[in-house]
């Protein structure tokens, strides 16, 4: 693989702003409702905004889009009391992903929002995506505190919903927090599976494998009525698209699964605070971490 040449930089310019239509359609093809265009583009990148592109040499191989917002929990507060930046848009060509572009782009936006005196950022994202539970919830220390049902409705339109769905974890970015300047910064060691089930952390819906290597929900999956636990583990399929292409029947199932057990621990008081990637008993697995929000989060020793 060739040596990236990598260049983050705002764009402010109407007519560099094509290269970002054009990018969105490489990711989006011919999708005209995914693709945010130029003239929205200039709008957002010169009234508080930004488009932020990534560079390899001259080519433009990642952009993420992000404007300024306010929270609607209390619409009655003044809007700086609620100020937030939304980061609607990040896009990065297939034969660049996995190289840290993403995560770059996110940090890029970190250092604008602080700029900006803003201390939130906030993105939806589809719980059952692991590589992007990865980025947001592991290396950039996001947490998600509500389960949005169906949050883009039902309709097969604009690339938003899969199988008739649309579920979507809120990730709430809090930029100067120390949790996230330790995920950034790595001044504090990421916590491992073991060092969890030491704290005795179960796993609410542990998966088993069919006779052929499929990976399935657990049967039982059921959330206790009550629970005594501070941390809780959630297990997720490694590469639920590969399911959605291949067995679109279970990918229903896992929809259906997971959404139980995320919206009755979330009502429970729990949020995802950790994820993880790890062989545990022969097999590569992912786990989100869910962890009590009240007193007690503070005080669990898990080290």
């Amino acid at each position: 693989m060739a040596e990236l040449n990598l260049q983050i930089k705002p764009l402010f310019q109407l007519d560099e702003l094509d290269g970002v239509v054009q990018l969105q359609h490489n990711y989006w093809g011919d999708d005209e409702e995914s693709v945010i265009p130029a003239h929205m583009l200039f709008s957002i990148a010169n009234h508080g905004g930004h488009v932020l592109t990534a560079f390899d040499d001259d080519k433009m191989i990642g952009v993420l889009v992000g404007f300024l917002g306010t929270s609607m929990e209390d619409s009655r507060r003044p809007a700086m009391a609620n100020l937030q930046i939304v980061s609607k848009r990040m896009v990065v060509l297939p034969e660049y992903r996995g190289r840290g572009i993403g995560y770059r782009l996110k940090r890029a936006q970190r250092e604008l929002a602080i700029k900006q005196g803003v201390r939130l950022v906030e993105w939806t994202f589809d719980p059952l995506l692991a590589l992007n539970a990865q980025l947001n919830v592991r290396k950039l220390g996001v947490t998600c505190p509500t389960y949005l049902e169906n949050y883009y409705g039902t309709k097969a339109r604009g690339g938003l919903t899969t199988l008739g769905t649309s579920d979507r974890l809120l990730a709430e970015w809090w930029v100067t927090n120390r949790r996230v300047e330790e995920r950034l910064f790595g001044t504090r060691a990421d916590l491992t599976l073991e060092q969890y089930f030491e704290a005795e952390t179960p796993i609410l819906n542990p998966t088993t494998r069919s006779s052929d290597g499929i990976v399935l929900p657990s049967d039982d999956g059921v959330v206790p009525t009550t629970l005594t636990k501070t941390l809780a583990l959630v297990e997720i399929p490694l590469s639920y698209p590969d399911i959605v292409q291949n067995n679109p029947t279970l990918a229903v199932r896992w929809r259906e699964h997971s959404r139980m057990i995320f919206q009755r621990m979330f009502n429970f008081g729990y949020i995802v605070t950790d994820f993880l990637r790890e062989r545990h008993e022969g097999r590569d697995r992912c786990f989100y971490v869910l962890s009590y929000q009240g007193p007690q989060f503070e005080t669990v020793n898990v080290n």
